[in-house]
């Protein structure tokens, strides 16, 4: 697949890497030899102060312009243990465990794509093997599909790899645990400023409109500003949440929040669930706490934290998704979203309603 890319947006980065690349021949090659034949410095300083300057606007600029491009990438991470669900994930990541008949994080890939998205970037660990052959051709499958004239099913399996672009990155161990970690290993794979979808591996969502597409959307509305997807929860659930607080007199725009609060220390109910479209600087306020050793609650690296800070210079709003919010990430709610999927599913609703309706009947009769 090809993404179609700006020509302005060419133009900068071509520009910016010839800076780079000629602040480097200044520093690195013509230095030493002035520095051994005992000529003067004074030019070369001088030019290399110019080059630097107008490397500076470059980068502004480009970042100005990657800010209102079209969002092309989502990140998903998937890099945890599931250990709520071992045995079962010794083997295979938490994301691979069906909801009816496809993983997890097929779901979330479908939504992106649904939403526009053509780059998926899956931050993965050591032995998720299971994930990326998931995504990937299977020559022999298809073949016998082919053969046995099951063509649905032919169109199903080679639908999963041919609906986008795959890119798979590893999270170190030696880097720190929280939500947005995942996030310092795909730095190197976005442009400066650049707008990109970040989802949680473990959170799905039901909705006429794909929640990805109803996020991109009002950032697109608010001029290409930070977004953040949320939900109200029950006070029960509060704890379990990143909880948002709106500035007085606005209906989105974000003033604080705090990760998981006990339920008492905070009015808000307005809950986070795994859909962001954030930009780069947030990634740069992360890897700046992770250098300096800034963590949050728990000792995590948290994303909410870096929002926060990017909150106090540059808008950040709080989009209410129409839809219903689930979350895979325990056995109980695991167990629920099988349920809210079934029942969702045409070919298998009635039967299965009249199913979980002779169960209730059985259980008040005993």
């Amino acid at each position: 697949m090809t993404t179609p890319v700006s020509l302005k947006t060419v133009f900068l980065v071509g520009q910016l890497t010839f800076f780079n690349s000629a602040i480097d021949c200044l520093t690195k090659v013509i230095g030493p030899i002035l520095l051994l034949t005992g000529r003067d410095f004074t030019m070369l300083v001088v030019i290399i102060q110019k080059l630097t300057k107008t490397r500076k606007r470059m980068i502004y600029w480009t970042t100005k312009m990657n800010q209102f491009n079209p969002v092309t990438k989502a990140v998903i991470a998937v890099a945890g243990y599931g250990t709520r669900f071992l045995p079962a994930t010794k083997n295979q990541p938490k994301e691979m465990l069906p909801i009816i008949d496809k993983p997890i994080v097929q779901y979330l890939v479908e939504e992106a794509v649904e939403s526009g998205i053509k780059d998926i970037i899956l931050v993965t660990r050591f032995g998720q093997s299971a994930m990326e052959n998931h995504f990937d051709s299977n020559l022999e499958l298809e073949i016998q599909l082919e053969k046995n004239g099951k063509k649905k099913q032919l169109e199903q399996v080679q639908k999963v790899y041919r609906m986008a672009n795959y890119i798979y990155v590893r999270q170190g161990r030696h880097l720190p645990y929280g939500n947005g970690t995942p996030l310092l290993c795909v730095k190197d794979l976005l442009a400066p400023g650049e707008r990109f979808v970040y989802m949680f591996g473990d959170d799905l969502v039901l909705s006429k409109e794909p929640c990805t597409k109803q996020l991109v959307d009002y950032s697109d509305k608010k001029q290409g500003a930070v977004a953040v997807a949320v939900q109200e929860v029950v006070e029960s659930e509060v704890s379990r949440y990143g909880i948002y607080r709106l500035k007085e007199g606005s209906e989105d725009l974000v003033k604080d929040a705090v990760e998981k609060p006990d339920p008492k220390s905070v009015k808000s109910r307005l809950a986070q669930f795994g859909r962001f479209v954030i930009n780069t600087d947030i990634v740069n306020i992360l890897e700046k706490n992770y250098e300096d050793n800034n963590l949050g609650k728990d000792n995590e690296l948290w994303l909410i934290d870096a929002i926060i800070e990017y909150a106090k210079k540059q808008p950040v709003y709080a989009s209410r998704i129409e839809g219903k919010w689930m979350t895979t990430g325990d056995p109980l709610r695991y167990m629920k979203a099988q349920v809210e999927f079934a029942l969702n599913r045409p070919d298998l609703a009635t039967d299965f309603r009249n199913y979980l309706e002779e169960l209730v009947g059985r259980g008040s009769n005993g």
